[in-house]
This record gives structure tokens, C-alpha cells and sequence, in this order.
């Protein structure tokens, strides 16, 4: 019989680090097939996937990866830029030897993931946008209240921000794994990243094929922003999750785990 940790906290493969550019990343690299780079969130680190990774079968190279300031990947003490974390992912790829990977990012990952597509179109075969926004302004209040946080208080406060009260229940069987804590300063920097993100202007650019995948009551990522980049981004698919909310990639990651799969090996699909 599968208990409820076997079934909701699969074991976390081990983690490696490679130098990449100028940094030292932390990244967990699992699974033959497909490369899928997996792209985490503003206050996450690699393992935020554990959910997710365990759920996408046969046929995926599922790699997740510490973004700056994130996990144990180790970077200089200086302000960054979203274009930097641009140039970070690809650097990773250059290291680990793919020319190109497909990309899911969620929430601040599905921004890194948007500008990787704006500035590397080349390396980029497809984008997986969870929980998403193509502009911080489109959720401002909601984001800078849970940033003004201390990590403590978000972690009491993530539940409401993330999970259906269905899901809430079922989150409180378990540790929370969606946090993970940064000292100040790697917060400020991080925060001043993520307060700079604004691509609507430009989602027309993005030539990847791209699947948005979005709960219609995310507030930290308004399901306007999804519809947005459904009807700007010129090969866009968009499926939504009724009553879903910010953390749809844990709490439905059953559901979007197929949709992903069905995505990436699609016999169509490079």
C-alpha cells in the first residue's frame, strides 16, 4: 500500500553542481529522453520539482537548477538582472552539452524562462509557463505583500496564497517544501529582480511553440496575464485549472505532468 509520504514526497534525487560561466550551480539531472529544464520560482530552489519530477514518467531528462542567490549554487555578492538569468540558464546548457532544451518555469521561473525565449531563441525548443505572469506590475499588490514578509510569516502564509482549501489540507500532512530561506541581501536582490520583469510589449517576439498553464485564482499571477500571453505569443496554447490558485504545479501536478508529457512528445514536437 502507498503511504501518504510515498505517495506526496517522493525522494529527492542528488543533487550535483557544475561550473557554468562564472558560477558555480547547484542542479539535479534525472531521466533519459527530452531535456526539459525545470525553472523555479522567486522564493524556491531545485528541489521545488520534487512533485512534478516524479510524475513525468518515461521519455523526459528532467533538470532543475539554482537560480543566483538560490539553493547551493555559489555567485557574486552584486545586483543581477533578468537578463542575466537569462544568460545563467544558458550557461547551463552550455556545461551540461544540450543545444537546445525545452523549459518550464513557474511563477518568477516562467519570467527567467520568457526572457531566455526573447534572448536565445535558438537554444529554446519550447516553453511550459506555470503560475506565470508576463508582467510583475499585473500582480504588484499581492507579490509585494508576501515579499514584505519575513520568511517565517510566509511560510505561515504561503497555504492561502498557494493552495485551494482543499489542497491546504492535504499540504498540512506534510513539511512545506515551497520556501526556501534566503539571508537579506540575497532577498533584496532577488526582489529587485523580480520588480523588473515586463515583457508584454514583447511577447509577440517569442517564436517557441508555448503551453500556458494557469489557475483562474492565482493572485500573485492574475489569469489575465495568462489570457494575455495566450493572445500575444504567436503559437500559444492556453489550459486552465478551475479554482486553481499560485502553487497549481504541486497541488495539480498529476494534471499538469500529463499535460507536459503530452506536450513535449507529441510526435510533432524537435
Amino acid at each position: 500500500m502507498t503511504t501518504q509520504r510515498e505517495k506526496h514526497e517522493p525522494a529527492e534525487p542528488v543533487s550535483s553542481t557544475v561550473r557554468a560561466g562564472d558560477l558555480d550551480v547547484g542542479f539535479i539531472d534525472e531521466g533519459d529522453g527530452v531535456p526539459l529544464v525545470l525553472v523555479h520560482g522567486g522564493e524556491s530552489d531545485r528541489t521545488q520539482f520534487a512533485i512534478l519530477r516524479a510524475r513525468l514518467g518515461a521519455g523526459i531528462r528532467a533538470i532543475s537548477y539554482d537560480q543566483r542567490d538560490s539553493g547551493i549554487t555559489v555567485n557574486p555578492p552584486v545586483p543581477y538582472t533578468l537578463g542575466v538569468l537569462a544568460d545563467d540558464l544558458v550557461a547551463l546548457l552550455d556545461a551540461l552539452g544540450l543545444q537546445r532544451a525545452h523549459l518550464l518555469g513557474t511563477s518568477f521561473g516562467g519570467a527567467v524562462a520568457q526572457h531566455v525565449a526573447l534572448r536565445h531563441p535558438e537554444r529554446v525548443a519550447s516553453l511550459v509557463l506555470v503560475a506565470t505572469t508576463p508582467s510583475f506590475a499585473m500582480g504588484s499588490e499581492a507579490i509585494d505583500e508576501l515579499l514584505h514578509m519575513s520568511h517565517e510569516e510566509r511560510q505561515n502564509a504561503v497555504g492561502d496564497f498557494f493552495f485551494t482549501p482543499e489542497g491546504q489540507a492535504e499540504q498540512r500532512a506534510r513539511p512545506a517544501r515551497t520556501l526556501t530561506a534566503r539571508t537579506p541581501e540575497q532577498g533584496v536582490r532577488r526582489h529587485d529582480v523580480a520588480r523588473q520583469h515586463e515583457v508584454r510589449d514583447r511577447l509577440g517576439e517569442i517564436a517557441a511553440p508555448t503551453l500556458i498553464v494557469h489557475g483562474t485564482e492565482d493572485r500573485l499571477a492574475p489569469y489575465a496575464g495568462a489570457v494575455l500571453m495566450e493572445r500575444r505569443i504567436p503559437n500559444a496554447e492556453l489550459r486552465s485549472i478551475e479554482g486553481g490558485r499560485h502553487g497549481i504545479a504541486v497541488e495539480f501536478a498529476d494534471t499538469i505532468a500529463r499535460w507536459v508529457r503530452e506536450y513535449l512528445l507529441a510526435p510533432a514536437r524537435p
